[in-house]
């Protein structure tokens, strides 16, 4: 007599570390399950990467919400070469009653995207441009983004895309990156909620390949201090309420239309106060520095990968249309950060410079090290916050930013993280990269 293993099926949240936690189902019950969720807790809201529940925390030991799947949020493939298949579906955090609950970073987001949409007309489109590294495959030295390199760690990149297809990520391209054993991957531009979705799947599909081969996959902003960093380049676009493309306009400096422009300048003006969430770890700041092709200013540029929003470029090749292919790029952020968090965090920045009609910023060219404050006062270049607590000051010093979230949110994202730093505190720049590339 033979019984068959029935597939699991996993509803998960991801919480204010980016770690992707949940429960998961036997196949058969989603659909039951869909309609109520299944079991979470407030206090998990506060669990840090080190898997502790910063004490105290806002929450404490009471009281109960539901995980709800998203049955469009769903991410199955066989081909990540593990015993049974990759299944997983994205979901909001309810109270019992069905309501939204102040701490889903899921429903933020959709929230922010509504408020968008009411306000202006526009919908986001968006795309998560993901770096990250190999560990424990002892691959031979490879030149820096070369066939050869890719190779040497063949059949990773097929079985990742295939994997990523499968699942319904619509990946684009992988790499061998600049960075020693260094890797991206990206995916089609999509609305900005799936595209959250998607950046969660990449991480953990990776990861799974990366397991099934015998390796370690890690999303770290820093595996070492001197080591080229994995970032998170978040790109975005606009459509109108036709569904046509709003972000471009030729005649204005860098194509930037009017309405992407204030909304460029509202990212701007906010920056320092969001980027303790989209840069969320001690050694996220170890990699946005100068000359590091990351982000050190607020700045915009048409085209330099030093800046914090980049207009990225567009092809005419064949007649393409620029303004399907236009975007702006936010390049302050990284794996740890939650990437609905993040996203919810630009589009609530953009708002604010919509709402404020606020005009576009100067496309600054140059190296702001090699201006004077007075030549940086005049371009409206500030200096981003150089470590996780001056991140965590800025945030608390912008009313505007910490006034999107509840009060308790607020708290338990600053509780965690000053947590994380502390915990950090008597380590030096190489102990923390080490256990960051353990972590993530």
């Amino acid at each position: 007599m033979t019984s068959t293993v029935e597939p699991l099926v996993a509803v998960v949240t991801t919480d204010l570390s980016a770690i992707t936690r949940g429960r998961s189902v036997v196949e058969s019950k989603l659909q039951k399950i869909a309609a109520t969720g299944v079991g979470w807790l407030q206090a998990n809201l506060s669990l840090t990467p080190f898997n502790s529940i910063v004490d105290p925390n806002p929450w404490g030991s009471s009281g109960d919400v539901r995980l709800v799947p998203d049955l469009n949020a769903r991410f199955r493939t066989v081909l990540t070469g593990s015993a049974t298949a990759f299944d997983m579906v994205a979901g909001n955090i309810v109270e019992l009653d069905g309501s939204p609950w102040v701490g889903c970073t899921r429903t933020m987001l959709i929230d922010a995207l509504a408020e968008l949409k009411a306000a202006t007309g526009l919908s986001v489109v968006a795309a998560f441009e993901h770096e990250f590294h190999i560990a424990d495959a002892d691959f031979a030295p490879a030149h820096s983004m070369s066939f050869a390199a890719l190779r040497r760690a063949d059949p990773f990149a097929p079985n990742l895309m295939a994997a990523l297809e499968e699942a319904g990520v619509a990946p684009e391209v992988v790499i061998a990156e600049f960075g020693t054993d260094q890797f991206e991957v990206t995916h089609e531009p999509t609305d900005a909620l799936a595209a959250a979705d998607r950046a969660v799947a990449i991480r953990e599909i990776t990861r799974e390949v990366a397991r099934s081969a015998g390796w370690r996959a890690s999303f770290t902003p820093k595996a070492a201090p001197d080591a080229v960093g994995n970032g998170v380049h978040i790109h975005f676009s606009f459509v109108d309420a036709a569904g046509k493309p709003a972000t471009y306009d030729p005649a204005r400096p860098g194509g930037l239309s009017s309405q992407a422009g204030a909304f460029c300048a509202g990212v701007l003006r906010h920056l320092p106060g969001i980027t303790a969430m989209t840069a969320a770890s001690v050694s996220s700041y170890y990699r946005l520095k100068p000359h590091s092709w990351s982000s050190s200013y607020t700045w915009l540029a048409d085209r330099d990968r030093e800046a914090s929003l980049r207009i990225c470029p567009t092809v005419t090749i064949g007649g393409r249309d620029p303004a399907r292919q236009y975007n702006i790029e936010y390049r302050a952020a990284d794996a740890t950060g939650n990437p609905y968090l993040s996203l919810a965090a630009i589009v609530r920045a953009g708002l604010e410079g919509l709402k404020a009609k606020l005009p576009t910023p100067p496309l600054v060219t140059g190296d702001p090290t090699l201006m004077s404050e007075a030549e940086r006062k005049k371009l409206g270049l500030i200096r981003l916050p150089e470590t996780l607590p001056a991140a965590l000051d800025a945030l608390a010093a912008d009313s505007t930013v910490t006034g999107w979230f509840a009060p308790v949110f607020i708290e338990t994202f600053v509780g965690l993280k000053r947590h994380e730093t502390e915990r950090l505190a008597g380590l030096d720049p190489v102990a923390v990269c080490d256990l960051y590339r353990t972590l993530y």
